[in-house]
């Protein structure tokens, strides 16, 4: 929980940014401004500059995640700020301070619930494990599931390793049928009878894809490969098998904060000096903050965009956002694939590819 209400974890090389998966190397300093922070304070900063606060993180995740409603949450809003029962019922313009005060009360009676209900499930998954080992044989874990044909499965690899299943990763999909095929291919060429170092896995990663931490991170959620806590040792999951460290309760409230509300767009990064341009999709439009501290650290993907930041510095970009992808009530909309079509229509439109831009084309 200290973890949590910091926003990052401390690890063995570098700090985690539980909101967003950013990493802040130790034993760097860096400069902000004209001061110079330690690795800790700066992702310290990061949380602040990008997410703005961790209890604003939180307050904007769906209401069925969080169990309050709409008022409720204003109301804890009002509060954080510190508001008196007399200001909160000025700002909100409803009943009276004793109002106000019924409603601290009921919240704090849905507190003393809350922890009630997770004693409860404590104490009820501890009763689960001791069935599972009365019932099954030990180390039995539960199966993977794999949601897909043969005929999808074959798409994906002719869509993502263009070059054969030994050649490098062309895009990381973003649709999770898809993703499965991606990420299990990708697991094969780890020995699952052998444990690596971080630095092991990274190095059969890069040579994989530029974005290997994100990789990395997802074949330990999707349970492809195995970590101890401390990411100090690495390790092949069967298929068959889960995980069981204490990473899967930060994996689960890392889903929690991913199922936040956001808008997903398309946006650019604007070179104010040449005109060239970088564009990008994203289910996230706050996240091109998380653009701009990579280009910082010098970790962006496009090498060409790294470039050029590190030439004309910082204060020749623009970050803007190019426009909001239009969310629909239809079951059938498909958010992901709506992205997809509308990065495209951007990239078609402003052609952002050799001296007008950074963007290399997508291998067809």
């Amino acid at each position: 929980m200290e973890e949590w209400k910091a926003g990052y974890q401390e690890r063995k090389h570098d700090y985690f940014c539980l909101l967003c998966g950013e990493t802040v190397e130790k034993g760097i300093i860096y400069p902000v401004g004209e001061r110079l922070y330690e690795a800790a304070r700066y992702m310290a900063h990061h949380i602040e500059e990008v997410h703005g606060s961790v209890f604003d993180y939180v307050s904007r995740l769906d209401k069925r995640i969080t169990g309050l409603s709409d008022h409720q949450n204003s109301l804890m809003r009002l509060f954080y700020r510190g508001l008196s029962d007399q200001e909160v019922q000025k700002e909100l313009g409803i009943g009276s301070a004793s109002t106000i005060r019924n409603h601290r009360f009921a919240l704090k009676e849905k507190e003393r619930q809350a922890k009630v209900f997770l004693l409860m499930m404590e104490l009820l998954k501890e009763t689960g494990k001791k069935a599972a080992h009365g019932n099954a044989a030990p180390g039995k874990k539960q199966e993977r599931q794999t949601p897909f044909t043969e005929a999808e499965q074959a798409e994906a690899m002719r869509k993502y390793f263009p070059e054969g299943e030994f050649g490098p990763l062309a895009a990381f999909p973003r649709k999770q049928k898809q993703r499965l095929v991606v990420l299990g291919e990708i697991a094969k060429r780890f020995d699952p009878g052998r444990t690596y170092t971080e630095k092991e896995v990274n190095a059969i990663l890069e040579a994989i894809y530029d974005d290997y931490v994100t990789v990395r991170r997802y074949l330990v959620d999707y349970s492809f490969l195995g970590r101890k806590p401390d990411g100090s040792q690495y390790w092949v999951i069967n298929k068959g098998e889960e995980q069981e460290t204490p990473m899967n309760r930060k994996q689960e409230l890392k889903q929690m904060y991913k199922e936040a509300k956001t808008e997903a767009g398309v946006y650019q990064i604007r070179n104010t000096v040449n005109g060239k341009v970088w564009i990008d999709g994203t289910i996230n439009l706050k996240t091109m903050n998380g653009k701009q501290f990579m280009l910082k650290h010098g970790s962006h993907p496009s090498k060409a965009l790294q470039k050029e930041w590190n030439e004309y510095g910082e204060e020749a970009f623009a970050f803007e956002v190019l426009e909001v992808l239009e969310q629909k009530s239809d079951p059938y909309f498909d958010a992901a694939d709506a992205l997809e079509k509308l990065e495209e229509k951007w990239l078609n439109k402003l052609q952002p590819y050799g001296e007008q831009g950074y963007n290399e084309r997508k291998k067809r």
